[in-house]
């Protein structure tokens, strides 16, 4: 007889399922919602049958595009600073999912920026994934996407604001409410934010040790 799985697991056939799924999916390209993806299709999404911890970030960049691997950037490196980890830890897929609201790379805007994550990725699979990880008991919600997706999805909606500074400046009020999951929101880890980071200094002196702790107690 198999043994029995903890509470709120499942045996991983659901998330390998899907999994497989995404990583051929080609909605943003042959059905797109406006433009279609400027680029063949590159899925980078890890879910988990027993990660406790969710990083629900925006979408791939460009070298995540070419490497396959999420947050293999400069901006990955503040990620994991920011949560106390390193790179064995972060890519312990029995540790963490890793869920970005759009799962391809969208392109770059007219000033070289990024553009938003496709809104395919949300309609189509997110739901799905959430559903399949009952296990999830944290969620580190990166960027005003995936905020929006998460605190509305938990019925926090009313304690996200119209900005993401207000938002994060909220954090407290977003952590402790309801009962499981906890989210946490952060900015993106982009060096872009650098002067954000140094404006709001209460992010790295107030917020941060929360988010390590929180993240031991779950390792």
């Amino acid at each position: 007889m198999p043994d029995r799985l903890a509470p709120g697991l499942r045996d991983g056939s659901e998330i390998e399922a899907l999994a497989a799924e995404i990583s051929h999916c080609r909605i943003c390209v042959d059905q797109p919602r406006g433009r279609p993806l400027p680029h063949e299709p590159r899925p980078v999404a890890w879910p988990s049958a027993t990660a406790r911890i969710l990083i629900a970030g925006q979408a791939p960049g460009a070298r995540v595009h070419a490497s396959g691997l999420p947050f293999d950037d400069r901006s990955g490196d503040r990620l994991r600073d920011w949560m106390g980890v390193d790179r064995p830890v972060f890519y312990d897929r029995a540790r963490f999912a890793i869920v970005p609201m759009g799962f391809c790379f969208p392109g770059n805007d007219a000033k070289g920026g990024d553009l938003p994550p496709r809104p395919e990725c949300r309609a189509a699979w997110h739901d799905r994934l959430i559903g399949a990880m009952p296990q999830i008991d944290l969620v580190l919600a990166i960027g005003a996407t995936a905020q929006a997706y998460h605190l509305d999805r938990l019925g926090l909606n009313h304690l996200r604001a119209p900005t993401l500074t207000a938002t994060i400046e909220n954090w407290r009020a977003i952590r402790q409410a309801g009962d499981r999951p906890a989210v946490i929101v952060l900015p993106h880890p982009s060096w872009r934010n650098t002067g954000w980071l140094r404006r709001h200094a209460w992010f790295e002196t107030e917020l941060l040790p929360v988010l390590r702790a929180e993240i031991a107690a779950r390792l």
